[in-house]
């Protein structure tokens, strides 16, 4: 367990230090400081270091410097704060939190505000706590927001367990909870549902941040109630004028750039273009598989991309920063280079490219050039958290098969379509052909089938319909247990037997994702921890991840990071078409509706 000392306890001590009456631990010398407070960069500044906090930054720390000083020469590189992720989903990067923060040390993350809503879905508030225990033993600051929607859309869903305002108000008595996760019941909050409101009273009044998730381009009147019900902040923007919108109403902007969601460019320009105060935006990643982590990079790599949308370097680093730590009541504790706050700093030699060359958290070297140097222990789920593939029985082809209307020949069927690097989808309509009985997909327009598998009561039941979009053109299926987010089991397939088959394979394995081709596996990722997490090295899986993303191509699809798209397809909480447990469901309307026009 890493514990740290609050800055009133160590307050003496980094008092003595500044003066020079006692001796620093570390002092790092003559660097170029990236103050985020006053937007300046300043040169030849040291930094002492004590008790895991700052205690001086100015330009000669030579009076703290003792025989037991450990002693860093930046030779005139950059001091950037940490980097915060201010709304990601750990389960999305198929690791638990500790190896999630093995791989994303050496990036230069060294804060996260973390949501479990994953985990939440599979084993109600026994996971979540699993998680926030686990996050409070690791080297770095890892917060963790209580989910706030299970099930996201009641009525629409069944998840595996729900949570309530009770829960909520457990929760926020517990040492590392920051806040409430991502709302994402926007039409509860709009028509004043009381359990949504209650979940939200029980956060502020326990003074902590209400996360937000409007994900509507509607803004008129149910945007202008749903800011009204308290959410603080909101990563469901992906206009220019969504971002306008939601600091014009008091809320931060968090854009996002993640494995699949590129929402940063497009809504930046509230800031480069329209002059928006910079200060009232934030970025964050919400979802990073594996592969991303280890070969591209964290936030480091939002930061980089965020510059090169035309914002200056200094005002990057604060939106990953001191924009982020202010926004949870933290900014007396992380954010930025200063006295009292932890000590997590970067240093780089370019702050455009920004490689991260050296990671100190809480006054400790945690990675140089790209490579964990720190040791840092695995941490063991329990059993209970594992066997959660809770299905009836083996799947058959006949089990994916779409009966057609009586004595039709033709169908014309709703459809779900996929938008590349966008978490919405569209709601098409296709003429479909039937086949002795039964409507076939059309991979000459590519569309194929898709299914809901249960997977949390054993019910035995599949929910068919068809996707467009992925351009599998051979016999094949895709299955994944990572389904948000109620977490069932989405089969994609062009071949019923292969979709089968897909989902047998994950029963067996406990959970993970799949690739099938005539009866052949080509690619698994076994997530044996609530079906959402694998138990072994990033670098493990994100090899894993890879062979699946090739064995994906393989079979034609060309999406980029189409997983991602593949698993976001049962979000009954973003418009315009999904697929649940329940059947097929219009989330413009938030009602369920037939296959069959």
């Amino acid at each position: 367990m890493t514990t740290l000392k609050s800055w009133a306890e160590t307050a003496a001590l980094l008092v003595d230090t500044a003066m020079g009456r006692a001796k620093a631990d570390m002092v790092i010398r003559k660097g170029r400081w990236v103050n985020v407070h006053s937007g300046e960069i300043i040169p030849e500044t040291d930094i002492a270091i004590k008790a895991g906090r700052f205690a001086y930054v100015g330009p000669d720390a030579a009076h703290t410097i003792g025989p037991q000083t450990e002693i860093i020469e930046a030779n005139g590189r950059y001091l950037v704060p940490g980097l915060c992720d201010g709304h990601m989903h750990v389960e999305s990067g198929m690791v638990t939190v500790t190896e999630f923060a093995r791989a994303v040390i050496p990036h230069g993350t060294t804060s996260m505000f973390i949501d479990p809503h994953e985990i939440a879905n599979v084993l109600g508030l026994p996971g979540v706590r699993l998680m926030h225990d686990e996050a409070m033993g690791l080297p770095v600051n890892i917060f963790v927001q209580m989910p706030s929607c299970v099930p996201s859309a009641p009525g629409l869903e069944n998840p595996g367990a729900e949570l309530g305002p009770d829960e909520v108000r457990e929760a926020m008595t517990w040492p590392n909870i920051i806040g409430l996760g991502e709302m994402m019941n926007f039409p509860g909050v709009v028509a004043s549902d009381d359990k949504m409101l209650a979940e939200i009273a029980a956060t502020q009044q326990a003074g902590k941040t209400v996360g937000g998730h409007y994900a509507s381009p509607d803004l008129g009147l149910p945007f202008h109630a749903y800011a009204a019900g308290g959410p603080a902040d909101d990563h469901e923007g992906t206009r220019i004028d969504d971002a306008v919108a939601r600091v014009r109403q008091g809320m931060r902007a968090m854009l996002r750039l993640g494995s699949a969601w590129y929402d940063v460019a497009s809504q930046i320009k509230a800031v480069t273009e329209r002059g928006l105060d910079s200060r009232n935006f934030i970025l964050c990643t919400d979802d990073c598989h594996s592969g991303t982590l280890v070969n591209e990079g964290h936030m480091n790599r939002v930061v980089r991309h965020a510059i090169a949308q035309g914002l200056k370097p200094v005002t990057a680093i604060q939106m990953a920063t001191l924009n982020t730590a202010q926004h949870f009541g933290l900014e007396r504790e992380l954010g930025s280079i200063t006295p009292g706050r932890r000590a997590d700093v970067i240093l780089t030699s370019d702050l455009v490219a920004l490689p991260v060359e050296l990671v100190i958290a809480r006054g400790k070297v945690l990675a140089e050039h790209g490579r964990l140097t720190a040791e840092i222990s695995a941490f063991a789920y329990p059993d209970s958290a594992k066997n959660t593939v809770n299905m009836k029985r083996d799947l058959v082809a006949s089990d994916f098969a779409i009966a057609a209307p009586k004595g039709a020949n033709e169908v014309t069927a709703r459809v779900i379509g996929v938008i590349e690097n966008q978490a919405p989808t569209h709601a098409l309509e296709k003429q479909l052909k039937v086949s002795s009985g039964l409507v076939e997909g059309d991979r000459a327009s590519d569309v194929c089938q898709i299914a809901l598998v249960e997977r949390h009561k054993a019910t035995g039941g599949v929910t068919n319909a068809f996707v467009a979009g992925f351009g599998y053109n051979v016999d094949c299926a895709v299955a994944s247990t990572v389904a948000h987010d109620s977490h069932h089991m989405i089969v994609v397939g062009t071949s019923r037997e292969d979709m089968a088959t897909a989902a047998n394979v994950l029963r067996k394995a406990g959970g993970g994702a799949v690739v099938v081709s005539k009866g052949k596996t080509l690619a698994l990722v076994e997530l044996p921890i609530a079906g959402l997490m694998s138990d072994e090295r990033a670098e493990v899986v994100a090899k894993k991840a890879d062979a699946l993303v090739q064995a994906m191509k393989a079979c034609g699809c060309t999406l980029n990071n189409a997983y991602m798209q593949h698993s976001l397809l049962a979000l009954v909480v973003i418009p315009e078409l999904r697929i649940s447990d329940v059947g097929l469901v219009d989330v413009r309307s938030f009602e369920k509706v037939e296959l069959f026009v």
